[in-house]
């Protein structure tokens, strides 16, 4: 017990002594003896020790040729003890401050990083997510030939993913909760704003999904109206995405809206499309 305690107290006492000795350096005017130590402590792996050398450095040579690479190093040290947001801030500033460093181009992909692990999932405030879309936007342009290329066109596509997710959900809403007035709106929005989204069968699936059940629901003075809406939905679902594994539920509902308005079961889809597919599922159907 007593050599246990003269072991702790050994050690307790070595603590003490590195810490005194980092803070007797940190309040230094040393520069040199200063910066030797900041990147002693970063090659070590002693990144938040690195963080607080590099950022009293930034004040002691600024103006000087170390300038650039102290505050290169501030963020780096930030980054590395994965302290994203002050590491995107020194990224940023440095970005703007040196845009003729040597350094330059890798702070710009660093800020991108740093601003990439700060955005949020889909259900939560997507400013973020727009704020780096906009930053590898930038990088992409000014440096489309860098090594870095592929891994911000990879990060753009997860962040553009996300948004789709997010719009995607959100039309969802309406529809889980029956208002299909509201939720066929919404999902013809993101066609329009968005028509490459990655959703987008799913989107056109559920339009017509929401004509149908909004024709449906509706008094008997409005439905047919609101079931030639459908139709025209059907028509634009199946000439887009003819063999979409919703066709077939789509296609009974397609029968049902045909009788309902009083016209011949899948006139309108022959003469319109000419779909040899459809005749044959529609003469199948009827015979049911």
């Amino acid at each position: 017990m007593i050599k246990k305690l003269f072991l702790f107290l050994a050690i307790a006492a070595a603590v003490a002594a590195c810490s005194s000795k980092f803070d007797a350096l940190l309040m230094s005017n040393d520069v040199d003896a200063k910066y030797d130590a900041a990147f002693n402590y970063f090659n070590s792996g002693k990144y938040r020790k690195a963080a607080s050398l590099f950022e009293s450095l930034s004040v002691m040579t600024t103006g000087t040729e170390r300038d650039d690479t102290v505050q290169f190093y501030w963020g780096l040290s930030n980054y590395k003890n994965k302290d994203y947001y002050t590491a995107e801030a020194n990224f940023s500033k440095f970005v703007n401050n040196f845009p003729r460093s040597a350094f330059s181009s890798e702070a710009r992909f660093m800020r991108i990083d740093c601003l990439y692990r700060s955005t949020l999932r889909y259900e939560l405030d997507q400013i973020p997510t727009y704020t780096a879309i906009n930053a590898i936007d930038e990088y992409l342009r000014d440096y489309p030939n860098e090594g870095r290329a592929s891994e911000c066109i990879a990060m753009s596509k997860t962040l553009n993913d996300r948004l789709d997710k997010k719009a995607f959900e959100n039309a969802k809403l309406y529809y889980k909760m029956e208002d299909f007035k509201a939720s066929r709106v919404a999902f013809k929005n993101i066609i329009k704003n968005d028509p490459d989204n990655i959703y987008r069968e799913d989107i056109l699936y559920y339009i017509a999904m929401s004509s149908y059940k909004y024709a449906k629901n509706s008094i008997p003075g409005k439905q047919k109206e609101r079931y030639l809406d459908f139709i025209d939905d059907y028509l634009n679902f199946i000439g887009e995405i003819p063999d979409s594994p919703y066709r077939k539920e789509l296609n009974a509902m397609y029968l049902r809206a045909q009788r309902a308005v009083g016209k011949a079961v899948g006139e309108d889809a022959t003469d319109k499309m000419k779909d040899k597919d459809f005749e044959r599922e529609r003469k199948a159907a009827a015979k049911k």
